[in-house]
């Protein structure tokens, strides 16, 4: 069964900040070999850490939204855990809610 995630990774773009868009265009293209559908792919730039865990001090975040079963979200998670250009990455299952759209009714007297 296809539910609705939200993908965050943050890109290791150390010297290589000049192929953002390519690092995107694969990661999109990863996630559709392991059978997930990509929605919408937002790029959020480039931010400084506010703690640097090691040698790395910013890093580029992208969001993604996908739907995908939770199999092929596991297989995608352990594949870019092994990515050196993933520095980090957070999935987050999307509410019901948010899955059909969020449409409101308003009642009007």
């Amino acid at each position: 069964m296809n539910r609705y995630y939200e993908a965050l990774l943050v890109l290791n773009t150390q010297a290589k900040e000049e192929n953002v868009k390519e690092m995107i265009e694969r990661l999109e293209s990863e996630f559709q070999k392991e059978g997930a559908r990509v929605e919408q792919v937002q790029k959020m730039d480039k931010r400084q850490f506010s703690y640097a865990p090691g040698s790395l001090d910013s890093g580029y975040y992208v969001n993604f939204i996908l739907s995908a079963d939770s199999g092929s979200l596991m297989r995608l998670r352990s594949k870019l855990r092994l990515d050196p250009d993933v520095y980090r990455q957070h999935y987050q299952r999307l509410d019901e809610k948010k899955e059909k759209g969020s449409k409101k009714v308003v009642k009007t007297k």
